[in-house]
């Protein structure tokens, strides 16, 4: 599109709420693609959706679907989900907003967001990749039935245990297979040392970059400008 040709792509991390965070990163020509998990956690989900909506509805930005959104949509699809307060927290946000019909607004952006974007040898998702990302286009909606690419997607690679923190453990090797001149940018792991997103580069020659920087959760909103691709 004109926008991308004209001024380039700024890659977006995980926002989990962060509206003055957000609203810094977007003040730009460039176009918008945020990486998931626009909500929870932090002060203002609400806002963030609203602001992300205006985005959609001007053309000048998207966001790839993350586990937080998704457990959003189907929570405002009407789902009963277990208890979860970043979530309920969330949702008495939007009630309470003044914006208009934010809910339905809301549940119709998450219902058409992709699981995955490629844009030529870039691919943007949540949270982590599979092969099958590269042979197709993602499913019509990330709130149907969960398959194999679209668990990827989501939630990363999981292992069967748990973390002292109590949520899974994940493990990365799924960047192996990231073929030689692709580059995956993600969210959902916070597996950076130094403030800065983190670059790997896997035994295929693939490379992947880690965007969550902790936003909404004590740490802060990263993002990337990109010129050529």
């Amino acid at each position: 599109m004109s926008r991308i040709r004209e001024h380039g792509l700024r890659i977006v991390g995980d926002v989990h709420g962060d509206l003055n965070a957000f609203r810094h990163a977007i003040a730009t020509q460039r176009f918008i693609v945020q990486l998931g998990d626009l909500v929870d956690h932090g002060p203002d989900s609400a806002g963030v959706l609203e602001t992300m909506l205006d985005l959609l509805e001007t053309r000048r930005g998207m966001f790839v679907l993350g586990n937080h959104d998704r457990k959003l949509g189907r929570a405002l699809k009407g789902r009963r989900l277990r208890r979860d307060l970043p979530l309920e927290t969330t949702l008495r946000q939007i009630q309470a907003s003044t914006a208009e019909d934010l809910p339905r607004r809301t549940y119709e952006a998450i219902a058409k967001a992709p699981a995955w974007q490629r844009l030529g040898n870039l691919l943007f998702v949540h949270g982590g990749f599979h092969t099958a990302m590269l042979a197709g286009p993602p499913p019509p909606t990330g709130l149907a039935d969960m398959s194999a690419p679209l668990s990827r997607a989501l939630f990363g690679e999981t292992t069967s245990r748990l973390q002292p923190d109590g949520y899974p453990e994940r493990r990365l090797s799924w960047i192996n297979r990231i073929p030689e001149g692709i580059t995956v940018y993600v969210g959902h792991d916070r597996r950076s040392l130094d403030g800065r997103p983190l670059h790997r580069t896997g035994r295929s020659g693939g490379k992947a970059i880690f965007m969550d920087l902790g936003a909404g959760k004590g740490g802060h909103l990263a993002w990337i400008d990109i010129n050529d691709f």
